[in-house]
């Protein structure tokens, strides 16, 4: 497998590289930060691109987002330190094919990314997206801007007690028990504008 890694520290982009090629792999071209990994994998096509979750320019899930993006059709997978469900979410709307933790051995992660290529390893998949009512969509909207049930329903010109049915309907589909969780999620599947 042709690889292209992508890290920020360079340290940690030698021993990765190292770990890899001991393992079997050829390690095509590196990269220090988003940018200059879109550019090359690019440029390079290898068979897999390993990236860091945050560098500099842009991140591990952007670059992943632009390079599906561009049609790259390699594996994407990105080695993080950070376990955040949110981050694993986001990665998979991005379309990586794997979210693994840098704590990997790097036995396990060249067995891992070998089961990948070759379809054994699971890959990762977005959540489905609550299918949401254009009203309950202009209610969570508001709600993002902080607007308490009664300027809701004066801006929506509805009732407070309609206002409310839409927020019980919205906790549910959302998987929330109130509007903090109700908002963290849906800014986790990205439902809001901004």
């Amino acid at each position: 497998m042709r690889l292209l890694i992508a890290d920020d520290h360079p340290l940690f982009r030698v021993g990765l590289r190292a770990a890899l090629e001991r393992e079997g792999f050829e390690v095509v071209g590196e990269a220090s930060n988003g940018q200059e990994a879109l550019e090359k994998a690019l440029e390079l096509m290898p068979d897999g691109v390993v990236l860091d979750v945050r560098m500099p320019q842009l991140d591990g899930i952007a670059t992943a987002r632009m390079l599906r993006e561009r049609r790259f059709r390699g594996l994407i997978t990105l080695l993080t330190t950070f376990a955040e469900p949110v981050l694993v979410q986001q990665a998979a709307f991005a379309g990586a094919d794997a979210y693994w933790l840098k704590e990997l051995p790097p036995e396990a992660l060249a067995e891992r990314l070998r089961r990948l290529d070759q379809g054994l390893e699971p890959r990762l998949r977005a959540p489905e997206l609550p299918k949401l009512t254009s009203r309950e969509q202009e209610v969570l909207q508001w709600m993002a801007q902080g607007l308490s049930t009664k300027e809701i329903a004066r801006n929506l010109h509805i009732s407070p007690e309609t206002v409310k049915d839409h927020l019980v309907r919205l906790y549910e589909k959302l998987e929330a028990r109130n509007r903090v969780e109700a908002l963290e999620r849906a800014r986790s599947l990205g439902l809001l504008s901004h």
